[in-house]
């Protein structure tokens, strides 16, 4: 039967069902949570099949598997799923089969000795019941799953290629995620107070530009780039290496609810999954990949930010570093990249802006020196469908008086045009 038919998210919930054993209330309970996921799915049986098939694959392969972004690249979620399932024997066979009696058939495009080790790897997962706890846990939070092809989705990682994303975990906004103007500032954990002061000058700059600063959420530099973004109104996105029912590291925890309030918080894999040593390094490429421009604050020789630098590189991402004292091993990572010519010198926040003339569609905005409320009003205006005050209030998050005011002063700055009708679009 074709992946695209309306009964193949009904067969697949079945599949589902029958390998995490569920009676008849949990299935009914596992329908509602996917449906809260995204919003639509519910009535689109062909979006719903993809949502329970990505949300399945998020818990059964680790971030940046080649071999599952292979398979799905090539056959689709749900046909790269149904053929792993086709591969392994039935859930009640499993229990008393030794581990490579469970394993039979071949993967579509896959070489057989990749095929062999990839469902060894994903075979311990099936039928874990940690799945069906993920989902309730995710429907508590409110959490929403971004996948490829929606409105939100981040189209940058599509240059991870078969190492991307197969879907991502949200907790607020999370239309930053694909915004052209993402910049990421990554740095070390045990930060100088020289090293949070150029973090924050930089924060700050690219507020005031309309950027979205993106970082790991972690102790450091990191914490300092968020802070100083919802500080001056600006908006900010974190990317956790666990599930966003962990929210760490723990002393982060106030910051990581803020940024959920009024920013984003995004993960690869499902609630209850634990930060550890690996998902930490591929949260660094996924920092590379949705960000537009990378700048390293200070980092020391073994610093992870160095990690997301290598990504970004790879990536062929603008990177910047700031330079620091040579007697300094705080500074003696970003030092390195610079000598090594694999980031440009950065020294203030302007000269952090002057990156963007590396990309042209990052060039400073008409918007450059407004005040981050502005920014973001300038933003939900469309530049040809003319919007309301209270759909615009909507969009950018702001309350309806503020709007109000300040689509004033983008009429004066020839910023928004007001409608003969009484609505706006982008001057």
């Amino acid at each position: 039967m074709s992946p695209s038919s309306p009964s193949t998210a009904r067969i697949l919930l079945d599949r589902f069902a029958a390998w995490h054993r569920l009676t008849p209330p949990e299935r009914a309970d596992v329908e509602t949570a996917l449906a809260g996921l995204h919003p639509g799915a519910e009535h689109d049986p062909e979006r719903a099949a993809e949502l329970l098939a990505r949300v399945w694959w998020s818990f059964l392969v680790e971030p940046g598997d080649g071999v599952a972004g292979a398979l799905i690249a090539e056959a689709g979620a749900v046909a790269a799923l149904l053929a792993v399932l086709a591969a392994l024997p039935t859930p009640d066979a499993l229990p008393d089969m030794t581990p490579a009696a469970s394993i039979r058939g071949t993967l579509p495009g896959v070489p057989t000795p990749d095929a062999t080790r990839a469902l060894a790897r994903w075979r311990p997962r099936f039928g874990d019941r940690g799945l069906v706890g993920a989902l309730r846990s995710a429907a508590s939070l409110h959490l929403r799953v971004l996948l490829p092809g929606d409105d939100a989705w981040p189209r940058r990682v599509a240059d991870l290629g078969e190492h991307g994303p197969v879907c991502l975990w949200t907790l607020g906004r999370a239309e930053l995620l694909d915004r052209p103007r993402v910049g990421a500032l990554v740095g070390s954990r045990a930060a100088t107070p020289y090293g949070l002061q150029v973090t924050a000058d930089i924060a700050e700059a690219w507020c005031r530009q309309g950027f979205t600063v993106l970082s790991g959420g972690a102790y450091g530099v990191d914490r300092q780039a968020h802070r100083t973004a919802l500080a001056v109104g600006g908006d900010t996105v974190a990317v956790l290496a666990g599930g966003l029912d962990r929210l760490y590291p723990a002393g982060n925890e106030p910051l990581l609810r803020e940024i959920a309030e009024r920013g984003c918080l995004v993960a690869e894999q499902p609630p209850g999954t634990a930060p550890t040593r690996w998902r930490f390094l591929q949260r660094n490429r996924l920092i590379a990949s949705l960000a537009a421009v990378v700048v390293v604050t200070e980092a020391g020789h073994r610093s992870g930010a160095l990690n997301t630098a290598r990504h970004a590189a790879q990536l062929g991402r603008p990177i910047g570093a700031v330079p620091g004292s040579v007697v300094s091993g705080s500074s003696a990572g970003a030092n390195r990249i610079i000598r090594d010519g694999i980031a440009q010198l950065v020294a203030t926040g302007d000269e952090a802006l002057g990156m963007l003339a590396l990309q042209p569609e990052l060039e400073p905005s008409p918007v450059a020196g407004l005040r981050a409320e502005l920014v973001r009003l300038h933003d939900a205006l469309h530049p040809r469908q003319p919007a309301p005050t209270a759909a615009l209030a909507a969009r950018a998050g702001l309350a309806e008086t503020t709007v109000s005011a300040g689509l004033g002063e983008l009429e004066l700055l020839g910023l928004a045009v007001r409608t003969g009708d009484g609505r706006w679009r982008r001057g």
